[in-house]
């Protein structure tokens, strides 16, 4: 996947328009980098989802990776996980990402079963799995469909199935949120991106990305009927989330 990315360098201009971010062909080829330089702890939280699987995981059960762009989730649980451990659909509103994914599967785990769709996850009927996984994509979906997507995904667990959430958060105090973006801010300087590039993004990403904050995704699990959730884990403002349904 690395020899077909490249560096992200969409907002290293100045733009006399920012347009609304989107998944286009030009972030499919820049993908991982951007990633990478983008999202505090996302390789941990990779990490973490085989050994997440290996616990929590029937075998041979079925997962989701919703909004699965390039496959990396996949990739991770093929990395961890025996071919026959479990099934994966992968689904992506982006035919470039779809696409894209399809190659990388083929490539390098082509013994595993995992199948790539086009989709909207707000719209289509699940099958019973042991494993949902939303790794930064409830973020994208307009707040008041947010509900309806995480009580369809409750249905769709089986018993003593994991739905696991990885999303950019908002705190509740105006200061503390601040202290959090300002520091968001000087990790991606730090991965080398200019003050332009952040603000470009930040403007090409406003009302396309909106975060919660953990009180309200929690309280979502527990409406949908999660009798237990928990972050597991966080990285400045950025966060993820394990609910457990009851055996």
């Amino acid at each position: 996947m690395s020899d077909a990315s490249y560096r992200d360098a969409i907002f290293s201009t100045p733009l006399d328009r920012v347009a609304r971010f989107s998944f286009d062909e030009q972030v499919v080829a820049c993908f991982p980098d951007m990633i990478r330089r983008s999202v505090p702890g996302y390789g941990q939280i990779l990490g973490m989802l085989g050994v997440i699987a290996e616990r929590h995981l029937r075998h041979g059960a079925h997962v989701y990776d919703l909004g699965c762009s390039l496959g990396a989730v996949s990739l991770a649980l093929a990395g961890r996980l025996s071919a026959d451990a479990f099934r994966l659909t992968g689904v992506d509103l982006s035919p470039a990402m779809v696409s894209r994914a399809r190659e990388t599967f083929a490539a390098e785990c082509p013994e595993h079963t995992i199948e790539v769709v086009e989709g909207d996850i707000r719209t289509m009927d699940y099958r019973p799995s042991g494993m949902i996984v939303l790794n930064f994509t409830l973020q994208f979906l307009p707040p008041a469909d947010r509900e309806a997507v995480i009580k369809a995904l409750y249905d769709a667990l089986e018993p003593g199935g994991v739905l696991v959430l990885s999303e950019k958060i908002v705190a509740e105090d105006e200061q503390e949120n601040a202290w959090l973006v300002e520091r968001y801010h000087d990790f991606k300087r730090a991965n080398g991106y200019s003050d332009m590039e952040i603000s470009q993004k930040r403007t090409a990403l406003e009302n396309v990305l909106v975060p919660d904050t953990l009180a309200a995704h929690h309280a979502r699990l527990s409406r949908a009927g999660f009798p237990r959730s928990q972050t597991w884990f966080q990285y400045l403002n950025f966060a993820s989330i394990i609910a457990f349904k009851d055996a």
